[in-house]
């Protein structure tokens, strides 16, 4: 892994660089504005790093030699791999703002066990005792911020591609980090709207609804879209990106259906938010789903009640879950997350892609659905 641990710590020096440029940037226009930067930092600041990774790796698993073999030293080869790297760097921006903006959505009071930008925006409006609601001065500063890492993480992008030896490469890489915010972005759209208007579906669907919310809000943009990138970024051949997306697509869906439950049975003291946070936020995942359709009525009854009650107490948290528990739901779960990762490995298994990076993805495929945060 000694490869992947060098582009973690190398996407970290080109993120602190690009923030130090702009940080004068924003001082000259006010230096009230330094908080933008300073958030900005400490969000991106750490993190597992699997887009950035997936992106490397799908452009290694294109540009790699296939029997495993050291490449001879070429120049093109490293200059792309700065490319690469920068490209990988801005996915990590991209996730920063999505997270920001989500967090505003889902009245998330904390990220990594720290406050979420909205309550910073909202403890700096209480501390300086201005006028206003500080709730909606939280709320509009950090969307504010979110869209502004979004606009950073486009430039870093569109700068990754002018460094590329390929033109092509370059415009087949921006096609798809295109259409990778389209779907990331209606995903999310889709994710609210399960929200509000699940009642008004028909029990038969709400399965493949919250099945269609995890593949455009997370499966897509986590594993599959970053996978798409790095590759068309090396120039892959059609077999090559297929193989890779048949490799990502199920693999972000376990991912998703990993974070989901621990969305519900997450140790806060691990996941650095609060127990059962998904349920006080209302989310209609796979794992609700499943779970409602073998409760008994009573007890679907009282999770329809209380799901999306932000003020859920501990003991309402923990009759929630455990209710969960008894309808079967998480074997279930559990399942469905152990045939998709079968799935994606036996997609790579054969695959014309490089030897090492078959192996990495293999690696890569067994540490996010065994991750406890």
């Amino acid at each position: 892994m000694a490869e992947s641990t060098r582009l973690v710590d190398l996407v970290q020096i080109r993120i602190d660089e690009f923030l130090e440029r702009r940080a004068p940037e924003l001082s000259a226009i006010a230096p009230e504005l330094d908080p933008f930067i300073d958030f900005s930092r400490e969000f991106l600041s750490g993190g597992k790093r699997f887009r950035a990774l997936f992106c490397y790796w799908g452009w290694e698993a294109v540009s790699g030699d296939p029997d495993g073999f050291d490449l001879a030293p070429d120049p093109v080869r490293e200059t792309d791999f700065a490319a690469v790297v920068q490209a990988a760097s801005a996915l990590e921006l991209f996730h920063a703002a999505a997270l920001v903006h989500d967090d505003i959505m889902d009245n998330s009071d904390t990220r990594r066990a720290k406050p979420s930008a909205h309550k910073r925006f909202e403890a700096l409006h209480r501390d300086g005792a201005w006028l206003g609601n500080p709730l909606g001065f939280g709320q509009s500063a950090a969307l504010l911020l979110g869209d502004l890492i979004l606009s950073w993480s486009d430039e870093l992008f569109a700068d990754a591609l002018t460094q590329l030896a390929t033109p092509a490469s370059a415009a087949a890489a921006r096609a798809e980090f295109n259409l990778m915010r389209t779907e990331v972005t209606v995903g999310q759209y889709l994710d609210i709207l399960e929200e509000n208007a699940w009642l008004r579906h028909p029990e038969a669907e709400l399965l493949p609804r919250a099945h269609r919310v995890v593949v455009y809000k997370s499966a897509k943009y986590s594993v599959e879209a970053p996978l798409a990138i790095g590759a068309s970024l090396g120039g892959g051949t059609a077999a090559q990106k297929a193989a890779l997306r048949e490799f990502g697509l199920p693999l972000g869906i376990a991912y998703q259906l990993r974070d989901d439950m621990l969305g519900v049975f997450g140790d806060p003291a691990v996941t650095g938010k609060p127990a059962g946070d998904d349920l006080r936020e209302g989310k209609r995942t796979v794992l609700i789903a499943l779970a409602r359709a073998t409760m008994p009525g009573s007890s679907r009854r009282v999770l329809d009640d209380l799901l999306g009650d932000p003020d859920l107490d501990a003991e309402q948290i923990a009759m929630l879950q455990s209710a969960i528990v008894d309808s079967g739901a998480i074997d279930q779960v559990e399942r469905i997350i152990d045939r998709n990762v079968g799935i994606a490995k036996s997609a790579v298994a054969d695959a014309p892609l490089s030897a090492s990076a078959r192996e990495q993805l293999l690696q890569l495929a067994d540490t996010v659905i065994r991750r406890a945060r």
